[in-house]
């Protein structure tokens, strides 16, 4: 009489161990990379600063990323992609991380993929920066963003297994 009980205890213990060794693919570590284009910019110099319409956008990422937990923000050394990525990590208490522009986008994937296996980044590039870069990160075709578009939003979430998914939306 207490065997069969004893078997029972047995085999229960035995799944629930089993259970808790394995592991679901949407509970796996991952990285998440938000890559945005900076806002409207002021006018077509080299290196202008964001336009009033600019600077509400770059209000509007805050509020978008308000409760997402960030490990990092980088942005290009321009001002107008300072100044998008600014109020973003000033809301999270982190710092601009500086990044080359013109550093080719599968060295720059590898560097971020490399340093944050973990965790949501903000990357804040340009028109021609951001989908070469959500293509490196994912290993997947993106299309261009036109030079008059701002509202563009590539989320790469990369798995522990090298996975990748990708969420492009445009937002006016």
């Amino acid at each position: 009489m207490h065997r069969p009980l004893l078997r029972l205890v047995a085999l229960s213990m035995l799944l629930v161990l089993g259970a808790c060794a394995t592991t679901r693919d949407d509970e796996s570590p991952s990285a998440t990379f938000v890559l945005v284009r900076h806002a409207e910019k002021a006018d077509d110099t080299r290196d202008p600063p964001l336009s009033p319409a600019g600077l509400k956008r770059a209000e509007r990422l805050v509020k978008k990323l308000r409760d997402t937990p960030l490990a990092a923000v980088y942005a290009s050394n321009f001002k107008r992609t300072q100044q998008t990525a600014a109020p973003v990590a000033t809301a999270h208490r982190l710092t601009v991380i500086t990044y080359d522009a013109a550093k080719p986008a599968a060295e720059f994937a590898s560097q971020l993929r490399t340093a944050h296996r973990g965790g949501t980044v903000l990357v804040v590039g340009h028109s021609n920066t951001i989908p070469p870069l959500a293509a490196a990160l994912c290993g997947c075709e993106i299309g261009p963003t036109a030079d008059s578009e701002y509202g563009r939003r590539i989320t790469v979430r990369v798995l522990a297994d090298g996975r990748a998914t990708v969420d492009d939306r445009r937002e006016p």
